[in-house]
């Protein structure tokens, strides 16, 4: 998945769901979602009003800026400041294949340091 902007919070509900039902559509447990990045995310949060994801990636720029006076040279410490606070992974109940998310809910990768191409990688537990 390519990202659109250095800092931003994608919707991937939708391709979690198509996952889950390529993996086993039957399914009910559990199922992982994972990035396997050290400059990206992923989370949960509010799906509704788009305005949650941008105050999000607004908070999280005014906690940890861009410019810091860190020792990695790359340029992209926040980002990997905010990967360590956001997480890599997260489990969502499944029952007969579909997520059981809150009303509101909806599963985001959170970019830090794009655009770049991601992956997400979804396993059932």
């Amino acid at each position: 998945m390519r990202t659109p902007r250095r800092e931003v919070l994608v919707d991937i509900t939708s391709e979690v769901d198509a996952a889950l039902a390529e993996l086993d559509s039957s399914h009910s447990g559990m199922v992982h979602v994972f990035v396997p990045h050290t400059t990206a995310g992923v989370t949960i949060n509010e799906g509704a009003d788009p305005s949650v994801a941008t105050d999000l990636i607004d908070i999280l720029a005014r906690l940890i800026p861009r410019e810091g006076g860190y020792r990695h040279a790359e340029g992209n410490s926040d980002a990997h400041s905010k990967t360590s606070l956001v997480g890599t992974h997260l489990t969502v109940p499944v029952a007969k294949g579909s997520l059981k998310l809150g009303t509101w809910q909806s599963i985001y990768l959170a970019e830090f340091d794009g655009p770049r191409n991601r992956r997400v990688w979804v396993e059932l537990g």
